[in-house]
């Protein structure tokens, strides 16, 4: 997930994650990818409305949100 998540930063684009608390609770957010560290990436979360520290290996997917049909290819 590491490399999508730093792909997503380096282009500036928004991204669709699956995202899983230490607690097990699974939640699907669109965030907005501000700096990634060793560990943890901080982001933009849409859901919440606020900035938000994830960690990368509760991260279960992550793939970017197309803003235009020319984006695809």
């Amino acid at each position: 997930m590491r490399i999508n998540i730093l792909k997503s930063l380096e282009h500036g684009n928004i991204a669709e994650m699956i995202y899983m608390k230490d607690s097990g609770e699974i939640s699907k957010r669109k965030v907005k990818v501000l700096s990634v560290d060793d560990s943890t990436f901080k982001a933009y979360c849409f859901l919440r409305n606020t900035k938000r520290t994830f960690k990368i290996d509760n991260v279960l997917a992550c793939v970017p949100v197309l803003r235009r049909e020319r984006d695809v290819i």
